[in-house]
């Protein structure tokens, strides 16, 4: 198991090199122009040409792949071509003051209230408690979140007036109630599904109707049974979660007015801006390699078969 963790930590920067490449690849060839976004459709040809070759966007693909590369290395991020004479490292570093934090606060309600949910339904399969917790479910995956922010955004904060209607002044501002409760309706949802799946497969294994037959308390068949063993697959999913924490939430942010790297890397990808463009597919992929590593700690500290050697 050690060297397999070792492995993935190893594989860290070529998936990176690999992913930073198709990106830099795609956003060259890809359709559009910076530049002329930058200058505007009438703008005089030899002003886009000697732009172009400012911003060094004339030179051949490999050469600039390559100098991004060392500078990457180097701590450089590059200068935005949208926001010019902006540092990249600066404006990502302000979005992700408040995109994560956001972030963090809507899986920090959802995530542990899913869990004790899925582990409610399971324990109560097919009665009026469990019907109304999978219905609760059912509406909250189905709903997407432009449907579901509007409506809580009239009843809250238009017609009872009890949570202000948007913008951002931190976690620690009433602002950030409305925004957590959109955008971690959906990972509510998404993990009392698969807790109670979990839970309602690991019940019925024969480890799980000897310790009932030896007489242990419910509790300790739970905590010592079930919840190790249940707990393994909505593991990856949470995985899937925190990794989305840089990436923010595109529509949340813009209904309530977050300035954070929803709204930044909309209007970044829209000026086809390459360097900021580079610097969030780094920031993502990292954020998932990341996620996706240290929940094979976790498996590794809660499984013991995956401990044993083979």
């Amino acid at each position: 198991m050690y060297g397999y963790l070792v492995k993935r930590v190893l594989w860290i920067p070529v998936l990176l090199a690999v992913i930073t490449f198709l990106v830099f690849v795609l956003g060259v060839y890809g359709p559009g122009d910076p530049v002329q976004l930058m200058l505007g459709q009438h703008a005089n040809p030899e002003t886009v040409v000697r732009l172009r070759h400012e911003l060094g966007l004339d030179r051949p693909l490999m050469v600039q792949y390559t100098g991004y590369i060392s500078k990457f290395l180097q701590g450089d991020l590059g200068t935005s071509l949208k926001y010019r004479g902006q540092p990249v490292s600066r404006l990502i570093g302000r979005c992700l003051g408040v995109s994560a934090p956001l972030n963090a606060v809507a899986l920090g309600w959802s995530i542990p209230l899913g869990v004790l949910l899925g582990i409610l339904a399971a324990y109560k399969e097919n009665t009026p408690i469990d019907r109304i917790i999978v219905l609760t479910v059912v509406v909250g995956i189905s709903m997407p979140v432009f449907a579901i922010a509007p409506i809580l955004l009239y009843f809250l904060a238009v017609k009872v007036h009890v949570l202000p209607p948007g913008g951002w002044d931190g976690i620690f501002s009433t602002k950030v109630i409305l925004p957590a409760i959109v955008l971690g309706i959906g990972p509510l949802a998404v993990m009392v599904r698969q807790t109670r799946a979990a839970v309602l497969t690991t019940i019925s294994e024969m480890y799980v109707t000897t310790a009932r037959a030896k007489g242990l308390l419910e509790g300790r068949i739970m905590f010592s049974h079930i919840l190790p063993n249940a707990l393994i697959p909505v593991m990856t999913i949470v995985g899937l979660m925190l990794g989305s924490l840089v990436g923010g939430a595109f529509v949340t942010e813009l209904l309530f007015g977050i300035p954070g790297c929803g709204q930044l890397a909309l209007q970044v990808f829209t000026a086809r801006d390459y360097p900021m463009i580079m610097a969030f597919t780094i920031l993502g992929a990292l954020a998932f390699i990341v996620s996706n590593l240290l929940v094979d700690f976790l498996y590794f500290a809660i499984d013991p078969r995956i401990r044993r050697p083979q």
